[in-house]
């Protein structure tokens, strides 16, 4: 039986997904033929796409080992979490407390229907169908409300979404509105495509190229500034390094180092605290 033929009830075939695209990147299996259109195209003038792929799940892994065995946090608000892969959230976390709680959202029915049968068996966990878009209608979710005590500290992990909103979306609005709601001591872990302009131009060209190309298949993708990206942090410190590559955000001394290829500039992350 083809992929297709298991499509989940609700998941439309015939148009790309970011997190089914993402999937192709990584080398999973659950994406369509339209999905790996989409991928096949920006791998053409990247096609070093998949290392910037398993940069983003090394960063995650990275900052989630942090902070949980370091800054004590016991839950986890992933937005735009993607399809289930080794590594997940919860499953880093747990190797250091499994009574981490966490909560992945994203708007894909594919996520929902893999989500529910990964999680089925793991009460400290949750997956929840909303748009990112919308942060009052996730933070209003009832099992949402039920898993995250927002007077607690709170890891909010925006890894990979915001470039997946346009400018007339207002990004910058929609991390407020995240950030406002966690209490003081949370952190907030966020990586995006990234525009490195004159510092390097043919990374840059190529950021370009891609971002077209996203918008013509995926209709969305912004690879955008340093400064643009920073600003959504707000007010919050900063841990170092930073806002770097992502390979460059505390590689673990086993980590093997990543190439600089042209992605290796414009894919950034960086991890910061509400004071």
């Amino acid at each position: 039986m083809s992929t297709e033929e298991r499509a989940p009830v609700g998941v439309d075939t015939t148009r790309p997904s970011v997190a089914r695209v993402y999937d192709y990147m990584l080398g999973g299996k659950d994406n369509f033929a339209v999905d790996r259109q989409a991928g096949q195209m920006a791998l053409q003038v990247t096609p070093d796409g998949p290392l910037a792929a398993r940069a983003n799940r090394g960063f995650l892994r990275r900052a989630v080992r942090h902070l949980v065995a370091e800054a004590g946090v016991r839950q986890f608000l992933d937005i735009g979490s993607g399809l289930p892969t080794q590594g997940n959230v919860h499953e880093i976390a747990h190797q250091i407390d499994p009574q981490v709680r966490v909560v992945y959202v994203d708007s894909d029915p594919m996520v929902l229907a893999h989500g529910r049968a990964l999680l089925d068996s793991s009460p400290m966990t949750t997956v929840v169908q909303a748009d990112t878009r919308d942060p009052g209608q996730i933070l209003a979710n009832p099992d949402v409300q039920s898993m995250i005590d927002l007077d607690q500290p709170v890891g909010l992990l925006m890894l990979g979404i915001l470039h997946h909103l346009g400018d007339d979306e207002d990004p910058a609005a929609v991390a407020t509105v995240y950030r406002d709601a966690i209490p003081s001591g949370s952190y907030l872990a966020l990586s995006h495509f990234h525009n490195p302009g004159d510092s390097q131009p043919e990374a840059a060209r190529k950021a370009l190229v891609v971002e077209k190309i996203f918008n013509q298949t995926l209709g969305t993708g912004r690879w955008r500034q340093r400064d643009e990206i920073l600003a959504y942090f707000g007010d919050f410190e900063m841990l170092e390094p930073g806002l770097v590559p992502l390979a460059e955000w505390r590689p673990a001394p086993d980590d093997v180092p990543s190439e600089q290829t042209d992605t290796y500039h414009t894919f950034v992350g960086g991890v910061a605290r509400k004071p």
